[in-house]
C-alpha cells in the first residue's frame, strides 16, 4: 500500500497544480481589467518603438477580440 502511495502522491500534486494553473489563467482572461492593462502595455511598447506597427496591429487586434468576448459572455449571464 505504501509504494501506492508514493507513486499517487506526486501524481495529485502535479494534478493540483496543473487545476490551480488553470484557474490562474482562466481569471487573467476573463479579467476586463487585464487585457486593458495589457493593450496600455502594448501601446507604450509601440510608442518606445520596442515592437513595428504590424506587430502592434496583431496583438491589438488579439487582445481586443479577447476583450470583445468577455463582454459578451458577461451579456449572455
Amino acid at each position: 500500500m505504501f509504494l501506492f502511495d508514493g507513486v499517487l502522491l506526486p501524481i495529485k500534486g502535479v494534478i493540483f497544480l496543473a487545476e490551480k494553473i488553470n484557474e490562474v489563467l482562466e481569471k487573467e482572461i476573463s479579467d476586463e481589467g487585464s487585457i486593458k492593462e495589457r493593450l496600455m502595455a502594448l501601446q507604450l511598447k509601440f510608442e518606445m518603438d520596442e515592437i513595428t506597427e504590424e506587430e502592434y496591429d496583431e496583438r491589438e487586434d488579439e487582445l481586443l477580440k479577447l476583450l470583445e468576448n468577455i463582454r459578451e459572455e458577461k451579456q449572455n449571464k
